[in-house]
């Protein structure tokens, strides 16, 4: 199965923490604050 590309929106306390784990996580992660 293959990962999915994600956004997240607002890159606030919880946001960053989000971003940062789903990209360790081997996700395409684009991120707009």
């Amino acid at each position: 199965m293959s990962k999915q590309q994600i956004g997240v929106v607002g890159l606030a306390v919880m946001g960053k923490n989000l971003a940062l784990n789903m990209e360790s996580k081997g996700f395409s992660v684009a991120v707009y604050n």
